[in-house]
């Protein structure tokens, strides 16, 4: 039988708070130049995301629609619709899948690429404190 009560969480100390306001206004920051980015592209930051999920899945240059949600954290149907206004405008194709025809794929266009290595390569110099991205220890 429960008593309804919750367990016991230590408190956050004074070195806990100033590392998550820390860690919080680095992530501000990147998102508000993200946007920036994005958005002088013509594009929106959530279809941006949807380029580099598409192309950042480990081991191939594709993604299934569930796979994007769970990156992009969206609902399924949310994420086909934006995979339907990037293909849309020229940025991916939906391929079936040879193995299992329920699934298809999501590819990026030629476009699609141009435009994804063009606003990474803006991103990544503004990562900074945020070098473990990239593997790169000393950060």
């Amino acid at each position: 039988m429960s008593s309804g009560r919750q367990p016991k969480r230590d408190l956050p100390d004074k070195h806990d708070l100033e590392a998550m306001s820390a860690f919080r206004y680095e992530l501000r920051k990147f998102l508000r130049v993200s946007e920036e980015i994005a958005n002088a592209a013509g594009i929106t930051t959530l279809q941006y995301q949807l380029l580099l999920h598409v192309r950042g899945f480990e081991g191939r240059q594709w993604a299934t629609v569930g796979e994007l949600a769970e990156r992009l954290q969206a609902a399924p149907n949310g994420t086909a619709a934006l995979v339907s206004r990037c293909e849309s405008v020229g940025l991916v194709i939906r391929k079936p899948d040879a193995e299992d025809r329920r699934q298809v794929q999501v590819h990026l266009t030629p476009k699609g690429e141009r435009l994804l290595l063009k606003l990474a390569a803006e991103h990544k110099s503004h990562y900074g404190s945020f070098g473990w991205v990239f593997g790169d220890a000393s950060e």
